[in-house]
Order: structure tokens, then sequence, then C-alpha cells
């Protein structure tokens, strides 16, 4: 169906994308995976394409934009590759949000060149070993000492940690009785810093071209001029962008699921048994033809939100539904997609075992399936 978002000025950008993916992206995938990471001069590389300044203002040498949609363009085309470029993602939709909205003048004169040239890639470190979604539970620390903050704690899972030059890292600065929620703050760490130490780059099921890290604090001094926003106000900034960030997972996951159904539906055709195509029966259009409605119903939402967030008025609820929705239908989709390929489906050399592999994890980060549930129950008064 007709997808009306975009104008000449975004289609000429996503043809760009494409074309640097299939150059600079696809050709090296498997070398990537193989490494359990992307080198970091793709992210200058990127830079080069205006990607990773989009949001950026233009006086830091970005260039300057208030929409998400040129985001979104390039999670669809990394996606419809099965690509993947590492923490670059999750350092422009998840983590620049906090810098553009937070950072005071002087971090924006030292951090948002470097952002902007791709001299400089950020992660933000919430989830620790015993806290999975409950945020409120962390046990790092961060206790003032003068002219700086001196942190203490360890953090897992931490998409790009081993690549990134910035990190967010939320601790607990002050308790407050009755509301386990006060008290957080964000403090950004830099590459190089004393007592700063990376752990593991973990060994997941998917995204095996994607770092991610386990990160250790050991009495770390953190100057306090690196407090991003407001000292206690950590856990309100974090509600506040996670709207986009469960948005961005939700575009990954709806792009993932029509990728599937493209490379299925090519293999379908190509290959041939019982003498004749695989697409000729009528169980192979059945199921190829519910996954392409399930992947046009989630192009509907995803737009919508798409543009309720460039609008400001996208909810956490609303992201929340969005999320739940593509995530669920991303797994339904590339499991049925798989299923068609046979046992060519379960050979990482085609890209529909990446894309099952990698998929798994979308109902799980940015809050399971089951927090989204609790939500968006919560917004319908129950």
């Amino acid at each position: 169906m007709h997808r009306d978002l975009f104008t000449d000025e975004h289609d000429d950008f996503r043809h760009a994308v494409r074309r640097f993916v299939e150059k600079e992206v696809t050709p090296h995938m498997a070398a990537w995976e193989a490494a359990g990471i992307v080198p970091k001069d793709l992210f200058a590389k990127t830079a080069e394409l205006g990607i990773n300044g989009l949001q950026i203002p233009e006086e830091y040498g970005g260039a300057g934009l208030g929409t998400f949609l040129f985001n979104a363009i390039v999670v669809e085309e990394v996606c419809a590759a099965a690509g993947n470029l590492g923490g670059l993602q999750v350092h422009l939709n998840t983590v620049l949000p906090y810098f553009l909205e937070y950072a005071d003048a002087e971090q924006r004169e030292r951090w948002f060149p470097g952002l902007a040239d791709g001299s400089l890639i950020t992660s933000i470190a919430m989830t620790e070993p015993g806290t999975g979604s409950d945020l409120a539970g962390m046990a790092t620390t961060a206790v003032r000492d003068g002219d700086h903050w001196v942190l203490n704690g360890a953090k897992t899972f931490i998409t790009g940690g081993i690549n990134a030059d910035l990190v967010i890292v939320v601790a607990r600065t002050a308790r407050a009785d009755g509301d386990r929620r006060a008290g957080l703050s964000l403090l950004v760490v830099e590459d190089g810093m004393p007592g700063f130490s990376r752990g593991r780059n973990l060994d997941k099921i998917g995204l095996k071209s994607q770092d991610t890290a386990e990160l250790f604090f050991d009495d770390v001094r953190v100057p306090a001029a690196n407090l991003l926003g407001e000292e206690g106000d950590g856990f309100a900034m974090l509600m506040h962008n996670l709207p986009q960030e469960r948005l961005t997972i939700a575009v990954n996951a709806q792009a993932t699921a029509r990728a599937a159904v493209r490379f299925a539906t090519d293999y379908v055709q190509q290959r041939h048994v019982f003498g004749k195509p695989v697409a000729a029966f009528q169980n192979t259009k059945f199921t190829l033809a519910e996954c392409h409605t399930q992947v046009e119903a989630g192009q509907a939402l995803v737009d919508r939100a798409l543009r309720a967030l460039d609008a400001g008025t996208l909810t956490a609820a609303d992201a929340a539904l969005v999320k739940l929705f593509c995530t669920e239908m991303q797994a339904r989709v590339i499991d049925q997609c798989l299923q068609l390929h046979g046992g060519y489906g379960y050979m990482r050399e085609y890209p529909i075992a990446r894309l099952y592999a990698d998929a798994r994890v979308t109902r799980i980060y940015g809050g399971t399936s089951e927090v989204m549930k609790s939500v968006i129950s919560k917004s319908m008064g129950l």
C-alpha cells in the first residue's frame, strides 16, 4: 500500500542509503559477524553520508533536522538488506536524543562536533546483572566528591558498549524514602577514564555483528561537568525518551518482516520440488498472502506512530502498542518465511536465517512484550 509520509527529499536520501548499504555493509556482514563487531571506521563513513549528524544542530556540523523520518529510513534500508550497523542505530535513535535534549552549552561544544563527524559514538548503560526491567532497583551508585562524582557498579547487555566513546551511565546519586524512582542521575563516562573497564563482548544468539558488552566502574571519577541534565531527574529523563526508543524497535521489526516476505517470495519462485516451483503450491500462496497482510497492518501502525512522534504526540502507551504488535508480528512472519525455505532456511548463508536469529530479542529489549502489555492495559484503566 502507498505510504504518503515521504517527500522527494526523503526518497533521494533513501536511495543514497540503499547504495551505501549495498557497497559498505552487505559485502562485509559475514566478516563482521565472525568478529562480533563492526569496525569503528564504519561510523566515519556513515557520517560522510550525513547519517550521524541528521539531528545535530547545524552549528556543530549536523543537518539540524527536527524530524525522525530520515532516521527511520536508515533503519528500514539496513533491515531491508538483512544488515546491521553495530551500535550505530542505538547511538542515533536511543542515546543521541538524551544529548540533544539535556546537554548544556559547554557539553554541546565539547561533544556535538564529534557526534556529527563520527569520531564519537555513544551507548547508554541502564541494565544491571540483577535488575533487568526494574530500573528503579539498580545498585550502581555515584557519590559527589568535590568537582567529581565517584562511580561504582556494573552494567550488562549494553549495546555498542565495546565501540562506545561516551557512555551515559544511569546511577543512583541519592535515596528518597518511599520513592524508588527518585535520586537517579545520568553521568557521561568517557573512554579511558581510570576505573572504567569493559568485560566480554557477549556471545548472543543473534545480532552477531552488534557489540554487546559488560561494563564495570570501579571508583571512576566522573567530572561534575559530565552530569547530563539535572541531578536526581534520571528516571523521568529515561521515560521521556521511551516512545522514540520503542518506536525505533518497531520500525526495525516491521522492516525486517517485510524483508523476510521479499526473501521468501523470491526463494519459492526459484526453488523447485516435485517438478514445480514451491510458489505453485496453494499453501505457499496462502502463507505469503497472510504474511504480506500482517506486514501491511504493521506498516499502518508504524507510519501513524512516525507522524505522531514528529508532532510530539506519541505517548508511551501508543509506542508500547506499536512495539508489541510489530515485534510479535515480526516473529510470526519471519518464522513462516523461514519455513518456506525448508532446510536451507536454517543455514546462515541465507539472510532469512540471520533475520530469524536477530528477531528474537526485539520482544525483550526496550521493554519485554509483557511490560508492553502492562503499559497498554494501564492506559486502558485496567
